[in-house]
């Protein structure tokens, strides 16, 4: 396993108005994250808050190319990021214990926390396609490039994860300084991962190992 520190590149926030940050995605433009009542859309340019949804928004967050889906204690709801209007709702496989969500391979992936594992749940009907499990808390999952990744957060610390998504062997591990936890995490697509900073209020940018 490779192990080292995480590279935090850019901090934004605090933010007004906003306590905790848990769930983000990417929509290749701005930075969405779920802040308990609202979803804010950060644009990472310039540090500022463009807009926000009115909408339960209490753990993980995820883009699908066009929606926004989002974990509002036991349902995950699909949001059209236009309007804000919640377009359909499926239960989340943890029934309130989920913490992260992705989108990857036309699937939802749901980390539940304290069950330490990552469901892949199917978006139409919320049925569990399949399971993989971590030794871990597990709070912000995302994929990229074929590769899953997930961020840990519990009483020994913070860290980010790479496992084999067919075995959950961990592959690659960075871990977060000391007093700095992971909420929420996605990829940009290439080489940063975006992690929520849970009640820092803050939204920080980490480097993805090549």
């Amino acid at each position: 396993m490779k192990h080292s520190q995480a590279e935090i590149l850019q901090e934004y926030g605090p933010f007004p108005n906003v306590d905790e940050v848990h769930g983000l995605t990417f929509d290749g433009e701005h930075v969405w994250f779920a802040s308990g009542d609202r979803l804010n859309a950060l644009d990472p340019a310039n540090g500022q808050i463009v807009r926000a949804i009115d909408v339960a928004a209490h753990a993980g967050t995820a883009f699908d190319g066009q929606h926004l889906f989002q974990i509002a204690e036991d349902r995950i709801q699909k949001i059209d990021p236009a309007t804000g209007d919640v377009l359909s709702t499926i239960p989340a496989p943890g029934g309130g214990s989920d913490s992260g969500l992705a989108w990857a391979e036309g699937t939802l992936w749901v980390g539940q926390h304290r069950g330490s594992r990552i469901h892949q749940v199917d978006p139409q009907t919320g049925a569990v396609l399949r399971t993989i499990d971590s030794n871990r808390f597990v709070t912000g999952v995302t994929w990229v490039d074929g590769e899953l990744w997930h961020a840990t957060w519990d009483a020994d610390g913070s860290d980010v994860r790479r496992l084999d998504p067919e075995t959950g062997a961990v592959l690659q591990k960075l871990d977060m300084p000391p007093g700095v936890g992971v909420s929420g995490m996605e990829s940009d697509g290439g080489d940063q991962l975006f992690c929520g900073g849970g009640n820092s209020g803050k939204v920080r940018v980490i480097r993805r190992p090549a």
